[in-house]
């Protein structure tokens, strides 16, 4: 390719089961993008659907169609990382694979960034002339309403739709934070706009959110418990994991589940504390194991007859920290330390980060 060919316009697509969007969203894009020199980026998390076959179908008869298939890596955050980095176009775009965003303000947010009105232009659902509602049901719309209020309390600038999946950046400025960036979770921009040294000049121009025509969202009510995490992330400077972060929220749960289990059986029915304890115990860390899987390890979501393995593997590795549990919990109510309830939590929270340890290289190891 020729220096001449290179392009200037480079929109990343992250995706995930979208084969039935691939080629209406490369129409949309021939059609927007009418005499600028881009290109586009699908990064696909293996979807069973065929999408990585999908764009190379489209790419073998267009070379500015490229593919990146992630083999045991997921998340929209981390692939819309991969995605910017491999392409040496000066200006970057992301826009969902779903065909929600408008592709037409494409045009608008290159020459935005080109004239130097803004480090970051967002497409924002809003502001004046933004609209949300014909694409988002009412529980994702208090997600983002919620999202973008907890975003906007931490970050040093004002942005109306932080939770925006569609925006533009020089390329330049994208690698300079670009170490910086958590990459874990959906919601890229807030991790960009967190992890800048300064504050980025923003642009939002507003866009209407469509209705998705095929596939299924991927935005649920635990996308708001990730977004708390980098936040909380942020807050600390990465010195603390963000899932550990995660895992160890749940543990807290896990605590809570504990002694209410605890609480209904000895302390109610009059079950023996030692039999009561192991009840608690092995509820407890069933919830742990369908929290983290949901949550902290979504990227790596366990299905199926996996989802029975990690959990039968989960109840065996984490069995010496629950033995633990219940040896210290004993100790403590038997010399009188402790009431049984300060006892049973005391011996919950010692197996937090023993169980951290061995679920992400055993239970939930990387593939």
């Amino acid at each position: 390719m020729t220096a001449a060919a290179l392009p200037r316009f480079c929109v990343v697509i992250p995706c995930f089961n979208e084969a039935a969007n691939v080629a209406p969203m490369v129409a949309r894009l021939d059609a927007a993008l009418a005499g600028i020199a881009w290109e586009a980026i699908f990064v696909d998390d293996d979807s069973p659907d065929g999408t990585a076959a999908a764009v190379r179908a489209m790419a073998a008869g267009d070379a500015r169609i490229r593919c990146i298939r992630r083999i045991g890596r997921r998340g929209l955050a981390s692939a819309c990382i991969e995605g910017m980095l491999a392409t040496s176009a000066p200006y970057l775009a992301v826009i969902d694979g779903d065909l929600q965003h408008d592709e037409t303000l494409l045009p608008r947010m290159l020459e935005a960034l080109e004239a130097g009105h803004a480090d970051i232009v967002i497409g924002s659902r809003n502001i004046e002339g933004g609209d949300k509602q014909g694409g988002l049901t009412a529980v994702r719309q208090m997600i983002s309403d919620t999202g973008a209020a907890l975003a906007n309390a931490a970050l040093p600038m004002r942005v109306s739709d932080p939770m925006s999946g569609f925006f533009a950046l020089p390329r330049d400025i994208f690698e300079e934070i670009a170490p910086r960036l958590t990459g874990t979770g959906f919601k890229i921009l807030l991790d960009i706009l967190l992890s800048a040294k300064r504050p980025l000049r923003s642009l939002e121009i507003p866009y209407s959110f469509r209705a998705r025509v095929a596939g299924e969202s991927k935005l649920d009510a635990t996308v708001l418990l990730e977004f708390a995490g980098l936040l909380a992330d942020k807050a600390l400077g990465g010195v603390v994991p963000l899932r550990f972060l995660s895992f160890a929220a749940v543990g807290a749960i896990g605590v809570l589940v504990h002694l209410a289990v605890l609480g209904a059986l000895h302390g109610l029915i009059g079950m023996g504390f030692n039999p009561a304890q192991w009840a608690a115990t092995l509820v407890a860390m069933t919830a742990n194991f369908l929290l983290n899987n949901r949550i902290t390890y979504r990227d790596r979501r366990l299905r199926g007859p996996a989802l029975l393995r990690g959990l039968v593997l989960f109840y065996l590795v984490c069995g010496l920290g629950a033995a633990a549990n219940i040896g210290i919990a004993n100790l403590l109510l038997r010399d009188g330390v402790l009431a049984w309830g300060f006892a049973g939590a005391a011996g919950a929270a010692l197996t937090v980060v023993w169980n951290y340890a061995v679920s992400a290289t055993l239970v939930w190891r990387a593939k």
